[in-house]
Formats: structure tokens, sequence, C-alpha cells
């Protein structure tokens, strides 16, 4: 066929014009089928020569009865690794260029990345990142031997069949794939290279982990997009929470990696007695427990990636309203250890209506691929990031069309905090914030503990602004200035913030989030009255809940104020609080630029000067719901 309809540029044109083969494919059937074509004994090893090294084995491949399961022989492979991009042009942007950290133009790696692709069998797909209306068009091309990459691809962002592609297709966005120059460039790092001029966004990855690339690298496109229109892409969850009384409650969850978003999805999990655990101390053993006989109904809207542009929003809501950006979901599973833990998403995953693909899932040929199943770094340490790649339109419930948000809440991973090991663990269950204090929060972003999606960092460090910053392409400062304007012209919104993994000296997991997420819809959109609420002894912390029951189970106050756990105490804990303080104040230093918004000058001032909670309230017109 022809491939003027798909309006290539220059180069595009010019490497698929001169690769030995092409294939188009038209569907994610035909490209599971190609992530498998050269299968030997169940296995394709996706292979390629590396001078010096000879043939480097990056993934296996193999069918699965629900799918494709790809497991790459690196255990560095099998996460993201946060330091991965970098800019091969020199348009406005905080981050790395390619010549800072390589030494050299990116132009002369660009031609031998064209030059290399242009011998390889390549497969090429067009496609739209983001929502049709305001999303780019795009196009794939990677090696034909990468298909399990492909598919991965063509699930996130959905995929057009070529042959009813329309007339005024012009894509705006492109993404190479060139896996051997991890190697031959690289000293075997995770690369990714956005390259962008005034008509186009390249994309360059350079391993074959969908995370930097076909995932968050199509993310930093929409932000890019969204930085020149003036919108935000939100790193959130979303989920429309419907009660056992018929009330419905849109949550809006946000967070670094690891920060509970695609668990605001999932229903609460279960003891085999029905009960809910609700934290288990790690000094005595001690075990609480939360009797909830119903749980609200969850219609899910978004995972992880949120359009938000203004163009959404009902004329004089004062609500954010936003569309999912993604065709499928990147659901990571490395708390499901077991059967049983999460029926929904179990049967979900076991017989899907369509090919799933699996990563980092100890799977063989011919197999049922369990996400519980998962492969091990090394002997007796299972991989902390085993994923599934699930397409919207087979997850029940799902809502299609834009939402508005009534609560928007921020995760952070919390290590424990005793008077013995003070830490910044010293959350309760959950917060609520002034406007102005969550625009702060959305700007030092916590990575927090124990991150299983990206690799190893030591401790308290930051996702960046928006939590979104490391797939970013642009200025902080513009991404900081977007956010507050965002939340300054929707102030019809409750601000919160949720821990998960522990709360004190408590192992909590997710449940925090989960029971908070029961509880706020059961209080629908009411403000909270005077003394529902009391200002936490951290003003980082916002304010304190006084008390709270759900459904007849009234929660323990060590669960909403850490200062009143006998194994932290108040000393401990304000050494925790000073410890959010140094963050802070580290993190907003970055900041300090001519172009922030005065309002946003204002509010970093007073946190710098530690002001007390009540401050916040007066430096942000609107509503604060307290």
């Amino acid at each position: 066929m022809s491939l003027n309809r798909f309006n290539l540029p220059e180069e595009a044109f010019r490497v698929v014009s001169a690769a030995p083969s092409l294939t188009l494919a038209r569907s994610v059937y035909e490209l599971a089928d190609l992530a498998v074509c050269e299968a030997e004994h169940g296995w394709h090893e996706v292979s390629y020569d590396v001078p010096g090294k000879g043939p480097v084995v990056e993934a296996r491949v193999c069918r699965v009865r629900n799918g494709i399961a790809a497991n790459y022989l690196e255990p560095y492979m099998r996460r993201r690794d946060p330091d991965c991009m970098c800019i091969g042009d020199e348009r406005p942007t905080n981050k790395v260029r390619f010549r800072d950290r390589f030494g050299s133009s990116f132009h002369e790696t660009r031609e031998e990345t064209f030059a290399w692709l242009s011998k390889q069998p390549l497969a090429m797909f067009p496609f739209v990142a983001g929502e049709n209306d305001e999303g780019i068009d795009a196009v794939a091309i990677c090696p034909a031997n990468a298909g399990f990459f492909a598919m991965g691809l063509a699930l996130l962002q959905g995929m057009l069949d070529h042959e009813t592609i329309r007339e005024d297709f012009n894509p705006r966005a492109i993404i190479y794939v060139a896996p051997p120059f991890r190697h031959t460039h690289f000293n075997g790092k995770q690369v990714v290279v956005h390259h962008r001029t005034e008509t186009l966004h390249e994309l360059y990855s350079y391993n074959l982990y969908p995370g930097p690339s076909a995932k968050k690298g199509v993310y930093g496109m929409l932000i890019a997009r969204g930085e020149e229109e003036g919108w935000v892409t939100a790193h959130c969850s979303t989920v429309r929470v419907v009660t056992p009384y018929d009330n419905h409650q849109n949550i809006m969850h946000e967070g670094a990696s690891g920060g509970g978003k695609s668990e605001m999805l999932e229903h609460v999990h279960r003891e085999e007695d029905g009960r809910l655990l609700l934290g288990e101390n790690v000094i005595t053993g001690e075990r609480r427990h939360v009797v909830l006989p119903r749980t609200c109904e969850l219609r899910p809207v978004t995972d992880d990636m949120a359009l938000c542009p203004p163009s959404l929003r009902r004329e004089n809501s004062g609500k954010l309203s936003l569309i999912d950006a993604e065709d499928a979901w990147f659901v990571r599973v490395n708390h499901i250890n077991e059967y049983g833990v999460d029926p929904h998403l179990e049967r979900l995953t076991l017989n899907p209506p369509e090919p799933l693909l699996f990563l980092n899932i100890d799977a063989v040929p011919g197999s049922r691929a369990l996400i519980w199943e998962h492969i091990h770094d090394e002997p007796g340490q299972p991989c902390p990031n085993p994923r599934v790649v699930i397409p919207r339109r087979i997850v029940p419930g799902i809502v299609n069309e834009p939402v508005e948000v009534d609560i928007r809440s921020f995760g952070v991973r919390t290590p424990p905090c005793t008077s013995e090991r003070p830490t910044y663990g010293i959350f309760g269950l959950f917060h609520v914030l002034p406007p102005a204090l969550a625009w702060l929060w959305r700007l030092v972003a916590p990575r927090g503990h124990g991150n299983p999606s990206i690799v190893d960092t030591e401790g308290m460090t930051s996702e960046g602004v928006g939590s979104y910053w490391p797939f970013a392409t642009g200025r902080r400062v513009d991404q900081a200035n977007l956010l507050l304007r965002q939340i300054i012209d929707t102030p019809n919104t409750l601000f919160i913030l949720c821990p998960n993994q522990h709360i004190g000296a408590w192992r909590v997991s997710f449940m925090p989030q989960w029971l908070t997420r029961e509880f706020l819809a059961r209080r629908g959109n009411a403000p909270f009255r005077d003394g529902q609420l009391e200002p936490s002894r951290c003003p980082l912390l916002g304010y304190s809940p006084r008390h709270m029951q759900v459904e007849g189970t009234v929660i323990g106050h060590w669960f909403l104020r850490v200062e009143t756990q006998p194994e932290v105490g108040e000393s401990a804990y304000d050494a925790g609080a000073e410890m959010l303080f140094e963050f802070f104040s580290k993190q907003l230093s970055k900041f300090d630029d001519p172009d922030l918004l005065p309002e946003g000058r204002r509010i970093i001032e007073a946190c710098l000067d530690k002001a007390p909670i009540e401050a916040y309230a007066d430096l942000m017109s609107g509503e604060c719901h307290v």
C-alpha cells in the first residue's frame, strides 16, 4: 500500500521505505501474533547483534492462554530508571540535555538511529496519543522482532486501522525504537530522548521496557501539548464511587509512582473472615480490624493519566473536569502475591475477552499467566514491579465520558515511625488540606518509602512538580503555574492527603485510602462542620479528623493523630515533622523563579516561614471546605 496516506515526516518515510520489510498491523491481535512469530519451542527471544558482544537477548516472550507474557533477562530492565530521560533539542527545558549528559550533540546519534532502523524488518502503526478530541496524531516505528513492545504501546495508546485512517491524519509525534543502542551508546542504561521542533515531537526509545517510553514518554508528549495550550495532563487515577445509598462521588487520586493510584480503583482487600485489616503494629504485632458488611460500588474513570483541558469544564461548576488519556492501564500487581487477594482483578486477567500483555510474570508457553506468580530478580526475591496491561474497554463499569472531580486526593508512601526510629511516617489516616497547601504537596510530590515501580533510590526523594515532572520536557515553573491556576479556577473541591504502607508504628498497606474512600463517599459533598476537624500538630499535614466512624465502627484516635500512639509520642512526631519541613524547604527552593505567579510566591514564602495552618486558608481565594 502507499505510505503517503500516513503523511510521514521526511526522516520516517526514508527509514520505513528503506527497511527490508514493513509490517503494518491493523489490530492488537496481529501484534500479538508478531510478538511470537519466530518462537522456537514456544519461546521467542528478542535478540540483537551488538558489536563486541554478539547476540544480546533483551527479553523472552511466549504466548499464554490469556495473552502474551514477556520477561526481561536483566532485573534492571524490569522497572523504570527515573533518570532515563534527556532532551535532544535546544528548546526551553530544565531537564538534562543529551549533549550535557553524553558530551555530544544528539544529531549524530539520531542519524545513526535512522541508519540502524532502515536495515531492520520493521513494524509500524498509527495512533492518537490522548483522547481523540484533545489528542495528538502519532506513529510508532519499531523492530518487528519486538512485537511485544509494539503490542504494549498499541494497548496503552490505542491504534488506528491504516486501511480506514482518516484523510486528515497528520502526525505531530513519532516514536522510534532502537534497543541495541542501550549497549552500543549508553553503557546498558535505559535512555529515552525527546527531540522537539515547532511541528513535531520525536521520542527515541533505546530500551524495551514500556514504562519510560510507550507510557511515560507519550505522557511527556501530552504534557508538552498542554504546556503550549495552558492545561495539565494530571498524574492520577479517578473513580466514581457509588455508595449503598446511591450517592455518587468522583475521587481523583494523585501522587508519585507507588502512591496508590491503581489501588484507588481496587475493591477493599478483605481477610478470610470478611473483616478489613486496618493495621498491624510493627512492634507489638497487635492487629486491628474494621467490619464493613457492604462497600461502595466502584466505576473506574482513569488509572494513571488524565487530560484536564478547560474545554471539559461545565460553566460555573467550580470543579475540575477530566477524561482518561489512555486506552489501557499499566497495572502493577506486586501486592497480589497469592490467589484470592483481589478476586475482581484476578477474574478479569484470567479469562479476558482479548489478549493482555503480562510483564515480569512467571509463565511458560501455553500456560495461563497468573498475576500472583511474579518472576524473581534473584532466588527468593520476587520482582517488585510485575505488570499487566489491561484495555479500558474490558474493565467492568468503566466510565468513558468526562467527569467532574468532587475530592482531590494525594497519596504518599510512608515508612514506620517509632520513638526509637523517628521518620516522616507521621501521617494519620487522612488529612484535609486548604487549596494553597494542596498545591505545595503537588510541587514537592514525595516519591516516598519502598517505591516498587522504579529503580531503587535512597531516602525521601521527589517525583517533581505534579508528580509527573519526570516525564515533562519543559520548565518546572510553567507546570507549577499551570497547577496553581487550575486549583484557583476550581475552588469547589475537597483536597485531602492519604498515606499508604504505614501510619506511625502500624503497617497498613493501602487501607487508609480504601477506608477514606468509603467514609468520604458516604458523607457526600457536605462541608465539615465546626469541631469535626482540628489542626494537625504538623502544619504541613493540614487538618485531622477528631473522630471517624464507618458503618458503626469507630476508628481509634491513634490512627488519626500519630502523636497519640504510645510507640511514637510527641517527640518522635516532632522529629518527623522537622524531616518534612526540611524536605519541603529543599524542594521548594527549585521554584525560586521570576516567572512564578505572585500567588505561588506568597504560598511558598509562608511555608518556608513555617506558617500555621490557618495562614494557608487566606493565601488563595475559594472555599477551603474546612
